[in-house]
């Protein structure tokens, strides 16, 4: 059986950085979009990227940025995934040289099972709850069922999901992976110790389950 992954995104201080890859976390998010209230500059990221031990992945989340910002941002700072949380085309997400990952909101009108032809050179597919008014970070779920289960091994599942509803998240859909972010807060971008030690908790406890 193969364990569920886990990213825990929207991170902007040190000790969340080492406290997440301690806890196990797989890979940490780091939010280039400044409207976000987790977004983290450049001499910031820098840092964080720095404090991570080896064989954690970082991660940088974009939203329809210009591409030279992402140009200088890949100049500065040590990024192993970009995430494009957008409506970036195919074209655009592959033109940096690093692997990458594409984030579909699941609005209405979304058909999963078309999704790996849409971004066939994605490394992996994040599906997310959809809010008109927020590229991410709603806080809320989408209907897991609409996940087909032959495309959930190949995902990354993310959307309000929190220590008390992962387990059951992973027992319903099996996805690669999973991404917590306001899940695990304290306040927006501040990580809370605890709340991170119950969500790898009921990670542990969906795998054991399936």
């Amino acid at each position: 059986m193969m364990r569920t992954r886990v990213k825990i995104c929207g991170l902007t201080r040190e000790a969340d950085v080492l406290a997440a890859a301690e806890l196990g976390a797989d890979a940490i998010g780091l939010v280039f979009y400044d409207p976000s209230p987790r977004a983290v500059g450049i001499e910031q990221a820098r840092r964080l990227c720095a404090a991570l031990p080896p064989f954690v992945t970082s991660v940088g989340l974009f939203v329809d940025a210009a591409p030279d910002q992402i140009r200088s941002t890949l100049a500065r700072v040590p990024l192993d995934l970009l995430q494009f949380h957008g409506e970036e085309s195919p074209e655009y997400c592959a033109a940096f040289g690093r692997p990458w990952i594409k984030a579909v909101r699941m609005r209405p009108g979304i058909d999963p099972q078309s999704l790996p032809e849409l971004y066939p050179g994605a490394a992996g597919l994040l599906l997310d709850a959809y809010d008109p008014a927020r590229a991410g970070g709603t806080g809320q779920c989408f209907d897991w069922d609409l996940v087909p289960p032959d495309l959930a091994p190949h995902i990354v599942l993310a959307g309000g999901l929190d220590p008390d509803n992962v387990a059951v998240a992973i027992r319903r859909v099996r996805p690669y992976g999973v991404d917590v972010s306001g899940g695990v807060e304290a306040a927006k971008g501040l990580k809370d110790r605890q709340k991170m030690v119950a969500f790898m908790k009921g990670v542990f406890d969906g795998d054991q389950s399936c």
